[in-house]
C-alpha cells in the first residue's frame, strides 16, 4: 500500500518538473542593410502643340493669346465671352463668328454705298434695305446657292464632321489644327508668312470688321427709320445744319 502511494506521489511531482526538451527561441532582429530610396523623378511628358499661323494657344493669356487687342482699349471684353474658364474650342468658335461676320459687314458696307449709287444690270433703285426684293428670281436663287456653297465649304474646312452616334462630342467643334477664319482663300496673296506679320494683319482685319459691323447696323437702322438712301440722308442733314429747309423741294408731297 505504501508502495502504491509513493509511486503516485512521484508521478504527480514529475508532472510539475521542468521539461528537458529543446526550446525553439524566436527573436526579432532588425537588419542593418541600407535601404535604397528611389529618388527618380518621373518625367512629365508635355504634348507639343504645332503653331497655327504662328499662334500657340496659351491659357494664361487673354483669349488664349489670339490677336485682336489694340490700344487704347486693349483686351476689351465687358460681356465676358473670353473670361477665364472658357474652353479653347468655345474661344475659337467665338473668334470664327467675329471674323466671318466682320468680313460680311465690310462687304455689306461697300454694298450699301455702291448699290445705291449704281442701279446695275437689273435697274434696282432706292435704299439698300429695299433692293433685295427687287432682284429677279433667277438672280436671287443664284445668290442663295452661292452663299450656301460658301458656308458649306467653310464648314468642311474648319469644323469636325458630325458623329450621329455621339453627336454631343462633335457638335459645334472646330478642328484642332484650324485657325479661326483661315479657310485658305487668298487670291491676292496678302497673307503674311511670318507670325508677327500675320498677327498684325489679323488685328487690322478684326478692327475694320468690328467697325464695319457697327457701321452696317447704323446704316440699316437709319434706312428703316427714314426710308432714305445713305447719300440722301447725308444731303438731308447737310441742309439742316446749313440752315436750309430740306423739305423745300418736296412741294405738296406727304413723303419727301
Amino acid at each position: 500500500m505504501k508502495l502504491i502511494i509513493l509511486s503516485a506521489a512521484v508521478a504527480a511531482t514529475a508532472a510539475f518538473a521542468p521539461s528537458t526538451s529543446n526550446k525553439v527561441n524566436f527573436s526579432l532582429r532588425s537588419t542593418e542593410e541600407d535601404v535604397v530610396e528611389d529618388n527618380t523623378v518621373a518625367e512629365v511628358i508635355v504634348p507639343t502643340v504645332n503653331p497655327i499661323n504662328g499662334w500657340v494657344p496659351d491659357e494664361s493669356e487673354p483669349c488664349f493669346g489670339l490677336p485682336g487687342a489694340l490700344a487704347p482699349l486693349g483686351f476689351f471684353d465687358p460681356l465676358g465671352f473670353a473670361r477665364k474658364g472658357i474652353q479653347l474650342n468655345e474661344i475659337k468658335r467665338n473668334r470664327e463668328a467675329e471674323v466671318m461676320h466682320g468680313r460680311v459687314a465690310m462687304i455689306a458696307s461697300v454694298g450699301y454705298l455702291a448699290g445705291e449709287a449704281i442701279s446695275g444690270p437689273f435697274k434696282i433703285v432706292g435704299p439698300a434695305n429695299d433692293q433685295l426684293q427687287q432682284m429677279p428670281a433667277p438672280a436671287f436663287a443664284f445668290l442663295t446657292v452661292a452663299i450656301a456653297a460658301a458656308e458649306l465649304n467653310r464648314a468642311r474646312i474648319g469644323w469636325v464632321e458630325p458623329d450621329l452616334g455621339s453627336w454631343t462630342k462633335t457638335l459645334w467643334k472646330l478642328r484642332e489644327n484650324y485657325y479661326p477664319g483661315d479657310i485658305g482663300f487668298d487670291p491676292l496673296g496678302l497673307k503674311p508668312t511670318d507670325a508677327a506679320g500675320f498677327k498684325n494683319m489679323q488685328t487690322r482685319e478684326l478692327q475694320n470688321g468690328r467697325l464695319a459691323m457697327i457701321g452696317v447696323a447704323g446704316m440699316c437702322a437709319q434706312e428703316l427709320v427714314n426710308h432714305r438712301s445713305i447719300m440722301e440722308t447725308f444731303d438731308f442733314y447737310s441742309k439742316v445744319y446749313g440752315g436750309e429747309n430740306p423739305y423745300a423741294v418736296c412741294g405738296d408731297s406727304i413723303v419727301c
